[in-house]
């Protein structure tokens, strides 16, 4: 047989050639080809399918990236939720600022009107408000006649910390008191302890604050009842905000002593229906999680019942006690009036009641609108550690 000649061997590699070139094609995409698909929709660098690698690539990137959109869409739709029940609540606000007085003369209240936008229509209000909040500009306080976020800025760090303190120590008390409650199921220990839970989800806050305050501060004096600090101590130089972290940071642990001291009352009566909530959620997340045939494995391969509790129990039994504890944060924020009136607590709870009275509407939506942003952030907390804890959750 004779060899092929030249021309036969180069028309062989040609179509070689052709041949493996569609097959990179018919594996990779359009895009292997280098050709169409580089700009539009097929593939390239902003195409759909670099987009649905990165993903598969990072679940908990993606995840966190939807969180965020709608994040900004809720916090989107509490503006305008929150500015038509401000339009709609009872009462002209030029009287409530202005007094008797001042709104019988028609000019006075022409010119305030005219000054915080009130005569406008409702819609271009809006609009105008969100052009503002846009910039940071959350408008000027009716009652302070100053920035409302500069009065957020300086009501706001000490709730944060009264509600630090009041979530550690619900996790800490409630998480060990599921744990045994779960352990000892049906026992005594158990009906001790959901006994004591159902007080703490059903005493009111105002008369536990009240209760408290006369037991442990005017009958026995081991804690104080009012203030952040003692009357006559200086503050420690601002860093935070919070009394309490500043001292720690400015190395004064004499007052850092007297504010935990003083936040410690308030801390354990706001904790009160959490500890009962996140005691109650433990104790059934972990009863169900004791009732798998991996924890019944464990154990019968002799691994220490403290391994098998807190390695293969705890962590899958986490991922509801992380939603309610999360929301339990957000509500102590949320939730403070009562317990700020009754310590003299000068937090954001305090700001906003004093506000509501006065129909200080910037202020009002300010503090709404804070809420907000601080629930849109404790979720998406909450979303990232669902995704550390259970890989699952990051897939959907």
């Amino acid at each position: 047989m004779s060899s092929p000649s030249p021309a036969e061997r180069g028309a062989a590699e040609d179509i070689d050639a052709g041949q493996e070139a569609g097959s990179a094609t018919t594996l990779l995409g359009p895009e292997a080809s280098g050709g169409a698909g580089v700009g539009a929709g097929g593939g390239g660098l902003f195409g759909a399918a670099p987009l649905r690698a990165l993903v598969h690539r990072h679940p908990l990137l993606a995840l966190i990236g939807r969180r965020l959109v709608a994040g900004v869409l809720l916090v989107l739709g509490i503006t305008l939720v929150a500015f038509t029940l401000t339009q709609l609540v009872p009462g002209d606000p030029a009287a409530a600022a202005l007094g008797q007085r001042a709104i019988e003369d028609p000019a006075t209240v022409a010119a305030f009107r005219q000054k915080y936008g009130l005569d406008l229509p409702v819609w271009k209000q809006y609009l105008i408000y969100l052009g503002n909040l846009l910039h940071g500009d959350l408008g000027i306080s009716q009652q302070t006649r100053r920035p409302v976020s500069t009065d957020i800025a300086e009501f706001l760090p000490p709730t944060i910390e009264l509600a630090i303190v009041a979530i550690i120590i619900s996790l800490v008390i409630g998480l060990s008191l599921g744990m045994i409650a779960a352990i000892w199921r049906d026992r005594w220990p158990d009906q001790v302890i959901r006994v004591f839970s159902l007080g703490g989800v059903s005493v009111p806050t105002f008369w536990l604050a009240l209760t408290a305050s006369l037991i442990f501060s005017v009958k026995l004096g081991w804690l104080p009842s009012t203030g952040q600090l003692d009357p006559g101590m200086d503050r420690p130089p601002e860093v935070t905000g919070m009394i309490l972290v500043d001292s720690l940071l400015a190395g004064d642990f004499y007052t850092a002593r007297v504010a935990f001291e003083h936040i410690l009352l308030p801390a354990c009566v706001l904790a009160a229906y959490t500890i009962g909530l996140i005691t109650r959620f433990t104790r059934a997340s972990v009863l169900e999680v004791l009732g798998n045939d991996y924890v019944r494995a464990a154990r019968a391969k002799g691994i220490p019942e403290r391994t098998v509790l807190f390695r293969h129990v705890l962590r899958p039994a986490l991922v509801p006690i992380i939603t309610v504890s999360g929301l339990a944060f957000g509500s102590l924020l949320s939730g403070t009036v009562l317990v700020e009136s009754i310590f003299s607590w000068p937090g954001m709870g305090q700001y906003a009641y004093k506000s509501a009275l006065a129909l200080d509407l910037p202020a009002v939506m300010g503090v709404s609108i804070t809420v907000a942003v601080i629930y849109v952030v404790i979720n998406l907390m909450v979303d990232i550690l669902y995704g550390a804890i259970d890989p699952r959750i990051r897939q959907t």
